[in-house]
């Protein structure tokens, strides 16, 4: 009887043993006493490693312990114990800091893009509504001053009195419009005496050795030629000449059509007035810019020298006596494959070779006239963007690279904005020297031009892989390239695209073609509008960019590369998928 209450009583026991043993208090005591084996058994370690350490003049050394590595407490319990709750909070932690992050990224984001499509009052009101105002948002940095530049470069495209060259010093910008500039009796002189000598257009970025051969001296001379001091006189003749608009043909066509008339006009002495532009009739140009040139570009000649040559067109003496011709004067060999205008020599006979093609660099072929003449060409008549171009291309620097710019300038501010900041009004360094830099873009950028669809009628057209291929070798030699700016009008090499994760693309958002179709349809498709402003977005970004990859077949790649040969970017150099069909 005694045994059996003896049992009863071990078991009762044994099961109060089991349930304090699984209780919450207990676990805590547990979790406790490890805890505190742990930290005792890492701080001997520390001690250990270290040998001794000192608390305010006290030395404790670890040999005086007897600790031995062997037996640290490191190698007898794991030590990496962390409640599953803290590792929770430290995850939701971090969840809300990143949201917190990218909700302050897309407030900046939102009021930038109120700047680009609002009007005044419009941006006002918006910020408003995101509780903003003007004063504490922050300048966008990838975005351009369109209104300024604008101003700057129409003064930069005229004789300022009785001059003979507009003020191209070496001030670049704003700078030389400076108060000290001005007020400075000595500073002006040599001003004057600069502006009078003639000094380079300040369209060209780079040295000599950085552009094809005279580019700063040939862009200077097409200017004066273009600028005659006075418009009337009786030996100033003129060629009037629509852009073609046959169907079928491109911006890069009509643009290669406007460069052997500019040739014709220069080796006959006349001043090119380039007229009717189809592709500027739309109802994004205003006003007198509407069906004209000037509406993306400024003009090829002064106002003064158009109005001259659009009076002579009425008259039949001035045609009679050969004062002013128009395209109609001139076969279409005469336009496309004529003279190039040989003032300054023969500069192509000697252009670096810094174009690839299979492996192996182009030294010569049998047209670097004409590569030499149309890169000039262009790049005169592209010379300065108007406002409309200008607020184009911020459009797109927005819309692609406006998210990594704000995520850099929040960085810069820290955790302050909008709350605690506002702007603080512009030095002078602001104002007249950091004025004159390009918008951000994320540097180095490779720009890639990828021509297929119904282009294989007139060149060897590749596969989107053999493109990226080059791009590959182009990060072998530079590893911290990551952007590619992809141009194409294919649906399917934005699709692929996207297999290449290793890649940042950025594009423009347009409908792309899907199928086999025309260029033509295509771009009927779009719109007049739609159809001329992504393609010149996409030619300047191609300017600006820091590498390209293209195809010489192209007429399009072949003008991108005569703006980068006289942009400071011949030594960038330009690896093709092909040659062009007439080399």
């Amino acid at each position: 009887m005694e045994i059996s209450s003896q049992k009863s009583l071990e078991k009762v026991l044994s099961q109060r043993a089991l349930q304090m043993g699984s209780s919450f208090p207990c676990q805590i005591c547990v979790v406790g006493f490890l805890c505190g084996v742990c930290l005792t058994s890492l701080f001997l370690a520390a001690l250990t490693s270290f040998g001794s350490f000192e608390f305010g003049g006290f030395s404790l050394s670890t040999k005086s312990l007897g600790a031995s590595p062997r037996n640290s407490g490191s190698e007898i319990f794991n030590c990496n114990f962390k409640p599953k709750e803290t590792e929770r909070l430290e995850v939701d932690s971090q969840s809300v800091k990143e949201r917190t992050d990218d909700e302050r990224v897309s407030l900046l984001y939102s009021a930038w893009s109120a700047k680009l499509t609002k009007s005044v009052d419009e941006e006002s009101e918006y910020l408003k509504q995101l509780r903003l105002s003007k004063s504490n948002v922050p300048n966008a940095p990838h975005l351009e001053n369109c209104k300024l530049r604008t101003q700057v470069n129409e003064r930069l495209d005229r004789r300022p009195g009785n001059e003979s060259f507009p003020p191209w010093t070496g001030w670049k910008g704003v700078l030389d419009m400076n108060p000290a500039a001005t007020t400075n009796e000595q500073m002006t002189y040599f001003r004057h005496r600069v502006i009078s000598e003639g000094a380079y257009p300040p369209w060209i970025t780079g040295s000599d050795e950085e552009n094809y051969p005279y580019t700063r001296k040939v862009q200077r001379d097409i200017w004066l030629h273009q600028h005659p001091l006075n418009c009337r006189a009786p030996n100033v003749k003129f060629l009037v000449a629509d852009w073609e608009r046959l169907p079928g043909f491109g911006i890069g066509a009509q643009l290669a059509g406007m460069c052997g008339l500019l040739a014709i006009a220069i080796n006959e002495k006349r001043v090119l007035v380039t007229n009717y532009y189809n592709r500027a009739d739309h109802d994004g140009c205003k006003g007198p810019s509407r069906a004209s040139w000037s509406c993306y570009f400024f003009p090829e000649t002064s106002q003064e020298c158009r109005d001259r040559a659009f009076d002579l067109l009425g008259s039949d003496e001035a045609w009679k006596r050969g004062i002013i011709t128009a395209k109609d004067n001139y076969s279409s060999k005469e336009i496309w494959t004529g003279r190039t205008p040989r003032l300054w020599g023969d500069p192509w006979a000697y252009l670096q070779p810094t174009t690839e093609i299979n492996g192996s660099l182009i030294a010569y072929h049998r047209k670097m006239d004409r590569r030499w003449w149309r890169s000039q060409a262009v790049r005169y008549l592209m010379r300065f963007q108007s406002e409309y171009m200008c607020g184009l291309l911020n459009v797109a620097h927005h819309a692609a690279f406006g998210k990594e710019a704000a995520k850099i300038v929040l960085k810069s501010l820290g955790k302050e904005w909008p709350k605690e900041f506002a702007n603080k009004p512009n030095s002078d360094i602001e104002d007249y020297v950091w004025s004159s830099h390009k918008p951000w873009i994320p540097r180095p950028l490779l720009s890639m031009h990828v021509r297929m669809g119904d282009k294989a009628c007139e060149m060897k057209v590749v596969e989107f892989e053999e493109y990226m291929h080059l791009a590959d070798r182009i990060r072998k030699r530079f590893p911290h390239l990551n952007g590619i700016w992809l141009s194409t009008e294919m649906q399917e090499v934005i699709d692929k695209s996207k297999s290449y994760s290793n890649w940042n693309f950025y594009y423009t958002n347009v409908t792309r073609q899907v199928g086999n179709v025309t260029m033509a349809s295509y771009e009927s498709s779009l719109g007049r509008e739609t159809s001329t402003n992504y393609p010149l977005v996409n030619f300047l970004m191609a300017t600006e960019a820091d590498f390209f990859i293209g195809a010489l077949g192209s007429t399009w790649c072949f003008l991108i590369d005569g703006m980068r040969n006289t942009g400071g970017k011949v030594m960038a150099g330009y690896l093709s998928v092909n040659k062009d069909r007439f080399w």
